[in-house]
């Protein structure tokens, strides 16, 4: 793309369905590395990814040759796909419907990077809904509880 310039900074947020914990330990760090293949393939760049047992959090630099919808289509479809095809969890594995994303300048990434990183030591004192609703807030984004990411028992 000759002459276009860009500087596009996105934070997404996905969970497993009806928030189950069922990203463990063993193959978390595995299912990270497979996401940032997906990422970076078509030439995006990642820059943080962590999460907890129900969900994940995905800081990238994004390019412009791809929309952010057909990019989350891939990472939750073909992450998913992954999973079962290795058979880490029992029964079928797969992504919530919908995910979050924001967009942050350059100079709010070190502090972004470093929140995702920081995941277990943050949900320690928040649940998972609780610090999305936040998220939502600090970017006056108006939402409706009962398209929240659910979890099964809702």
């Amino acid at each position: 793309m000759p002459n276009t310039y860009t500087q596009i900074h996105i934070h997404a947020i996905f969970a497993v369905q009806n928030r189950i914990s069922l990203i463990s330990k063993p193959w978390e760090q595995r299912l990270y590395q497979y996401i940032t293949g997906i990422i970076q393939n078509p030439g995006h760049k990642l820059l943080s990814i962590n999460g907890m047992s129900d969900h994940i959090h995905v800081l990238f630099g994004m390019r412009p040759t791809q929309s952010l919808s057909d990019l989350m289509r891939d990472i939750k479809g073909d992450s998913s796909l992954w999973v079962n095809e290795n058979k880490f969890v029992a029964g079928k594995f797969s992504w919530q419907e919908g995910y979050g994303a924001f967009s942050y300048s350059k100079s709010q990434i070190p502090a972004v990077a470093t929140y995702i990183e920081n995941q277990e030591l943050h949900h320690r004192k928040k649940p998972f809904i609780e610090e999305y609703k936040k998220i939502l807030q600090d970017f006056e984004i108006e939402f409706d509880d009962k398209y929240i990411f659910k979890p099964i028992a809702d």
